[in-house]
């Protein structure tokens, strides 16, 4: 994952025009530094739909980003404690600097008790979980209340041009416990795959937006914890 100074603008732009809610890095030729002044108004905006479901609660942020900020009273756990990563060097070129990590430990493997905080949310972490089903699986374990997950849509970021990850396939990865290490999209979604899986998985969908209201190139779904 660690890259050097030379190649961070590069990989940094890569990683910015996943979350800029169009594709204008790659497809005009935009200059990394102007999207970095797009990018540093649509951070500051607040997510009415997240923060209605999680205002005044405690939980648990998986991968949380200072360029990517929901206002949320929670803990942030990255697999990552170094600040040298690719994706913290992101952060700091963005935002000026990093989301400080309260606790190391894979997002799938949460090191909490069973319903020991009100919600786990995540903002585009999912599709890095080579099995995005035990991910959710442990997140339903940790919550009390709602679990929270905004996913890229593919029709709206670069995975335009790939197809949608089948269901069976998913839930294939999660029988079999499937795994990697590869940091990479491992699935592709648009809202109504994404619910599809849930539900074929056992997860109660009780709410969905769709573009999601912060930046607008993903969706977000809320999963009822205590029936996932």
């Amino acid at each position: 994952m660690n890259q050097t100074a030379a190649q961070t603008p590069s990989r940094a732009r890569n990683l910015l025009a996943q979350v800029l809610p169009d594709r204008t890095v790659h497809r005009v030729g935009e200059t990394f530094y102007s999207a970095k002044l797009r990018w540093d108004i649509l951070r500051r905006k607040r997510s009415p739909f997240v923060t209605g479901y999680l205002k005044g609660l405690k939980g648990v942020e998986i991968g949380a980003a200072s360029h990517n900020r929901f206002y949320l009273d929670a803990i942030n756990v990255d697999r990552y404690g170094e600040q040298d990563t690719v994706y913290k060097r992101l952060e700091r070129t963005v935002a000026g600097k990093a989301a400080h990590v309260d606790i190391v430990a894979p997002g799938d493997e949460l090191p909490f008790d069973n319903d020991s905080h009100d919600f786990v949310f995540s903002s585009h972490v999912i599709e890095h979980f080579p099995d995005p089903i035990k991910a959710l699986y442990e997140w339903c374990r940790v919550a009390r209340i709602y679990v929270v997950v905004i996913a890229p849509h593919r029709d709206r970021t670069f995975d335009v041009d790939r197809p949608l990850t089948p269901v069976a396939a998913l839930l294939e990865r999660n029988a079999s416990h499937f795994a990697s290490d590869e940091d990479k999209h491992w699935s592709v979604w648009t809202r109504e795959t994404f619910v599809e899986m849930c539900r074929a998985a056992g997860m109660v969908v009780i709410d969905t937006q769709d573009p999601d209201d912060k930046i607008g190139n993903g969706f977000t779904v809320v999963i009822d914890a205590q029936k996932g």
